[in-house]
């Protein structure tokens, strides 16, 4: 399952976009909800202690696949609406790359420019980049 599909040709330049278009951070946390309300459940197997992202406060699960063409398939699914959104922009982000470009993307950079860091509770910032760890690590598994 294609990760574009699940976010309708959605990309991380269309997000940026819209983070300009939006005036207050209200708006943006509606759009950040709306993308992750397009992510699909991960299948029921996946979710286990194994593929849980230790460091959040609200339950995430992550996993990664290699496609036929080499290229790194990031799904992920959360029990809070934000933090599906926050998947949702880190799978713009890192999803359908080679593991090489994962490792060598610096996350933190493009999620400054979005402004998400700043603006999220302590708790909440410390999750995401327990997610952008995990990616990490996922991505430096063989």
């Amino acid at each position: 399952m294609s990760l574009m599909n699940d976010l309708a040709g959605t990309s991380l330049a269309d997000v940026m976009e819209t983070f300009e278009l939006l005036d207050d951070w209200e708006e943006r946390y509606r759009y950040v909800i709306e993308l992750g309300r397009k992510l699909p459940p991960l299948p029921e197997a996946a979710y286990t202690e194994a593929n849980k992202v230790r460091g959040c406060s609200s339950q995430v699960w992550m996993i990664m696949e290699q496609d036929g063409a080499g290229k790194m398939q990031i799904r992920a699914d959360s029990d809070a609406h934000i933090v599906k959104g926050l998947i949702a922009v880190l799978l713009l982000i890192f999803s359908g790359r080679s593991r090489e470009k994962i490792l060598a993307t610096d996350a933190r950079a493009i999620l400054d420019q979005l402004g998400l860091a700043g603006h999220l509770s302590p708790m909440r910032t410390n999750g995401l980049f327990s997610m952008v760890q995990r990616i990490g690590e996922l991505a430096a598994k063989d």
